[in-house]
């Protein structure tokens, strides 16, 4: 159950499930990519980032000095649920 909470909190604000639809939709972007793409600061959206990707919702890849994230294709089944829905 402490997955399930973990996911579920992590879904719990609007700002994540906006990062989320931004990369259903571009599948995979930088950091700053995604920061223009919700209108969000760079560093709150790190810290959304961050609560994303430690509750296995999406995976990260540096590449040179940049961060690029993606959606986790082994994410739990109700966080796929939700990234279907938006």
């Amino acid at each position: 159950m402490n997955n399930l909470e973990k996911t579920l909190k992590a879904l719990a604000n609007k700002r994540r499930l906006a990062i989320i639809k931004h990369l259903k939709e571009n599948k995979e972007s930088s950091v700053s990519e995604i920061s223009d793409g919700i209108n969000l600061s760079f560093r709150s959206t790190s810290r959304h980032l961050a609560i994303l990707f430690s509750a296995s919702i999406l995976e990260k890849e540096q590449k040179n000095i940049q961060v690029f994230y993606r959606l986790s294709l082994s994410q739990e089944s109700v966080a796929k649920h939700v990234a279907g829905i938006l």
